[in-house]
């Protein structure tokens, strides 16, 4: 084993686990991962739900007291999920307190089938903060066009937001304006800046995925030459938007009230494609005030192997947006990859939640006990 995950947490790069399950939380797994990994935080999405408690480990006994008490299929998976956030956040709370808020922190996903309907975002937004009732608890909230102002609304309540599924820049700096605008009406309102916090998830590989796709149907050398370079591109240029933004007057005056920067956090960082290095998305994307929030098969290949060579996103724009220019020269549409891109990783929570309650259901049909 290197080091590596300890030069990346030097780097100022937060280490965040992409997965939850109850069993993990149990064996003593994420205690584990926190003490000896340099991990200090856990996101989860429906996907990730729906994987866990599919697989039965840990969850029977309390599905046995739901169906015992007929609850609606809709509140079993809001108590059982609800559950392993809350004591994952237990679990993680020392590390809240030692970084005065900044980590320690767990993500919790509003109902995806949500993401198109504003007021019902902010309700189930403010529902979710009160079954978990951690303060260091993220309430994700989609970056749809339809969550970008319930974002606002939910931040000006004093609501800690993690903002999931960013692909395109100018999403990017949409959120980041929302987040602005909440904390400005969270002032307003006189709530404490200082205990309110967010991140913002730049999705990454799935770019690569589906640009390197349409590289190799046009399969020219200069195509193919451009094969794994977008997905970079693209988050080196959040970072510099990022940059900009709390860089800006309009953030002074929220620095001086105690706000916290919103920081960007890269999602999506498991390689899917087997000819690139399995830590290209760690060591590619390192810099100050970051999070990288891995799948374990990530996290124990950084551990293993990866490459931490300090900031590596400093002085990338200009190479960045020459390599974006050149996959929109070959007759790629930048904005028709990350709107399919949006589209469809909404529809892939819709899928996973759906399917997470057909599975719950099923469960506590066979688990209800017999009638006298």
């Amino acid at each position: 084993m290197t080091d590596a995950l300890k030069r990346l947490s030097d780097e100022g790069v937060a280490i965040w686990l992409d997965d939850l399950s109850r069993k993990r939380i149990t064996s003593g797994n994420l205690a584990e991962l926190i003490d000896e990994q340099h991990v200090v935080g856990v996101t989860t999405n429906p996907s990730i739900f729906q994987k866990a408690i599919s697989s039965g480990d840990g969850y029977e006994r309390q599905l046995t007291d739901l169906a015992t008490r007929k609850v609606t299929v809709d509140e079993a998976i809001r108590m059982i999920t609800t559950a392993d956030v809350r004591d994952a956040a237990d679990i993680l709370r020392p590390v809240f307190d030692a970084t005065d808020g900044r980590d320690g922190r767990v993500s919790i996903e509003v109902d995806p089938r949500l993401a198109h309907h504003t007021a019902a975002t902010v309700a189930e937004a403010k529902q979710l903060a009160w079954l978990v009732d951690r303060p260091n608890t993220l309430i994700k909230i989609p970056a749809t066009k339809a969550g970008l102002p319930a974002i606002t609304e939910v931040i000006g309540k004093g609501i800690s937001v993690n903002v999931t599924l960013i692909f395109s820049l100018e999403r990017y700096r949409e959120v980041m304006d929302a987040y602005l605008a909440g904390l400005e009406k969270a002032k307003a309102a006189g709530l404490d800046l200082s205990r309110i916090h967010s991140v913002a998830s730049f999705f990454v590989s799935r770019v690569d995925t589906e640009i390197d796709k349409r590289l190799d149907t046009i399969g020219t050398p200069e195509a193919k030459a451009l094969r794994g370079k977008a997905a970079l591109a693209n988050a080196r240029l959040a970072y510099q938007a990022y940059e900009e933004v709390f860089g800006s007057e309009r953030w002074a005056a929220l620095d001086k009230a105690q706000a916290n920067k919103q920081r960007p956090l890269w999602a999506s960082t498991g390689v899917k494609d087997p000819a690139y290095k399995d830590t290209l998305y760690v060591d590619e994307l390192v810099a100050p005030g970051t999070v990288n929030t891995m799948p374990e098969a990530t996290l124990d290949a950084t551990a293993d192997h990866g490459r931490i060579t300090g900031d590596t996103i400093a002085g990338t724009y200009e190479q960045a947006r020459a390599e974006l220019d050149a996959v929109a020269e070959l007759g790629i549409s930048y904005a028709d990859v990350v709107q399919l891109l949006e589209d469809e990783g909404v529809e892939k929570f819709e899928t996973s939640w759906i399917d997470l309650l057909n599975s719950t259901e099923a469960e506590l049909k066979r688990l209800a006990p017999s009638e006298d």
